[in-house]
C-alpha cells in the first residue's frame, strides 16, 4: 500500500483529529493532560513507521517550525480573548502577573546556573536554554482546571497566560539583543523597542476593531487572523516584539467598552462587534485546538526516547524540576498565598517550551544540550499537576457567606444560620 497516497493522508489527518477530540474528553473526566496523550500518540506513530521502513527525514522538523509560528499567535490571541479587564477582578489580575512574572524570572536565573554548572555553557547561553523552561504551559493548564473551584481555576487561568506572554517577549528580547555588549545599550534597546512596539499596536488595534466590525463578508473571520499573521511576520522582519500587537489587539477586543470610551465609543457598534468576537473566539479556539494536536502528534514522532536513559540527562532533568517547584513554593508564599494546593503542583511545561526551544539561534544550538532535558521536565511537570489534580480533596460543601462588622453581629448571623439548618431537618 502507498502510504504517501493523498486518500490515506487525508485519512491520516482526520483520524488524529477525532482522536485528539476524544483525549480532550477522556483529560476533563481523569485530569490526564490531553498533551501526554498527544506525544504518546506521536511516539506511538513513530515506531510504526519505523516497523513500515518509512523516513521523514527533516520534514517533521520544518513542519514543527511551520505549526509552531501559528501556534505561538492562535495561543497569544486565544488567551487575550480570555482576558476580561473588569474592577471587581484587578487585584486577581495584578497578582497573578506578579506571580507569573517572579516566577518566570526567578526560575530562568536558578535554571541558567544550573546549565553553567553541568554543561559548562557561558550565562547567556544558559539564560536562553533555561528561558524556555521556565514557561507554565496555558496550552495544558487551561483544559485541565475546569474542576477547580473557580478562584483557584481564574488565578491559575490568568497566571498561566501571563506566563504565556512574558516568557515569549522574554525569550525573544534576550535573542534578540545577544550582540549588545553594554548593560545600558540593552536596556535601553529593549524599552525603544517595547515603546514603539506598544505604541505601534495601540494604534493598530484601534483601527482592527473599527475594521472588524465594518466587514459584512462571510469570510472575515479567516481574513482577520491572516492580517494578524502578516503583520506579526512583518513586525520581526524588523525586530519588534510582535506578540504585543497580538495581544493588544485580542485585549481591545474582547474589552472595548474599556478603550472606546467618551468620542471614541460613537466609532463602535456594540452589537455588532459582541456578535462578530463570540465568533472569533470559537474560530480561534478551534483554530489553535487544530494546531495543537498536530504541533504535540509530530513532536512525539520526533522524540528520541532513548535520551531519557542517560544518567547526566536525568540529573539536570531533575534538578530543573525541582527549581521550578522550589521558586514557584517561594513566590506564592512571597505573595502572601495561604493555601497553595494544588496551585503549587500546577506549573506544567508544554507547547509554549517547546516552541521556543526551536527558536534558539543556529549559532547558540550545540550538541552539549540533550532534548532529553526537555522532553523530561515536559513529562514529569505534567505527570505531577496530573496526580496533584487527580488526589485533590474534595471542595468542602458551600456555606452562606458571612458578613459582620462586629463580634454581635458575627453572633445573630450564626444563630440565624443554625436555625435555618434546624429547620431543614425538622422539614
Amino acid at each position: 500500500m502507498d502510504l504517501f497516497n493523498p486518500y490515506i493522508e487525508a485519512i491520516a489527518f482526520c483520524s488524529v483529529i477525532v482522536i485528539s477530540y476524544f483525549f480532550t474528553i477522556i483529560s476533563r473526566r481523569t485530569n490526564i493532560p490531553s498533551v501526554l496523550l498527544l506525544i504518546a500518540l506521536g511516539v506511538g506513530i513513530q515506531e510504526g513507521l519505523v516497523l513500515l521502513g518509512v523516513s521523514f527525514g527533516d520534514t517533521l522538523f520544518s513542519l514543527l517550525e511551520i505549526l509552531g509560528i501559528f501556534g505561538l499567535i492562535m495561543i497569544v490571541l486565544e488567551a487575550a480573548l480570555d482576558l476580561k479587564l473588569t474592577r471587581d477582578k484587578l487585584p486577581m489580575i495584578i497578582k497573578s502577573f506578579f506571580i507569573a512574572l517572579l516566577a518566570l524570572v526567578g526560575t530562568s536565573l536558578v535554571v541558567a546556573y544550573i546549565f553553567v554548572y553541568f554543561l559548562k555553557f557561558d550565562f547567556i547561553t544558559s539564560l536562553v536554554y533555561a528561558v524556555p523552561l521556565a514557561v507554565m504551559s496555558s496550552a495544558i493548564i487551561i483544559p485541565s482546571v475546569a474542576g477547580l473551584p473557580d478562584g483557584k481555576r481564574e488565578f491559575l487561568i490568568y497566571e498561566s497566560t501571563f506566563s504565556d506572554i512574558l516568557g515569549i517577549m522574554y525569550f525573544y528580547f534576550l535573542v534578540g539583543n545577544l550582540e549588545i555588549q553594554s548593560t545600558g545599550a540593552l536596556v535601553f534597546d529593549i524599552t525603544a523597542n517595547v515603546f514603539v512596539t506598544i505604541l505601534l499596536s495601540v494604534v493598530l488595534g484601534y483601527v482592527l476593531v473599527w475594521l472588524f466590525q465594518q466587514l459584512d463578508s462571510q469570510i472575515k473571520l479567516f481574513l482577520l487572523i491572516a492580517v494578524l499573521v502578516l503583520l506579526y511576520s512583518v513586525g520581526k522582519l524588523f525586530h519588534l516584539s510582535s506578540l504585543i500587537i497580538i495581544l493588544i489587539f485580542g485585549l481591545m477586543l474582547n474589552n472595548y467598552k474599556l478603550f472606546f470610551r467618551k468620542k471614541l465609543k460613537h466609532w463602535i457598534n456594540g452589537k455588532a462587534i459582541e456578535e462578530t468576537t463570540e465568533d472569533f473566539h470559537l474560530v480561534t479556539a478551534e483554530s489553535a485546538f487544530v494546531v495543537r494536536t498536530f504541533f504535540f502528534v509530530v513532536f512525539g514522532m520526533t522524540l528520541d526516547l532513548q535520551t531519557l536513559l542517560d544518567k547526566e540527562t536525568l540529573i539536570i532533568g531533575c534538578c530543573v524540576v525541582l527549581a521550578v517547584y522550589v521558586i514557584r513554593w517561594i513566590v506564592l508564599k512571597a505573595m502572601l498565598i495561604r493555601n497553595i494546593t494544588p496551585e503549587l503542583w500546577v506549573a506544567p511545561r508544554g507547547l509554549i517550551t517547546i516552541l521556543l526551544f526551536f527558536a534558539i539561534p543556529a549559532d547558540l544550538l550545540t550538541d552539549r544540550f540533550s532534548s532529553g532535558i526537555l522532553l523530561a521536565t515536559v513529562l514529569v511537570t505534567s505527570i505531577v499537576m496530573t496526580i496533584a489534580l487527580i488526589t485533590r480533596s474534595e471542595p468542602e460543601e458551600k456555606i452562606s457567606e458571612l458578613t459582620f462588622e462586629d463580634w454581635n453581629e458575627l453572633d445573630a448571623e450564626v444563630e440565624a444560620l443554625s436555625q435555618k439548618q434546624e429547620s431543614q431537618i425538622t422539614k
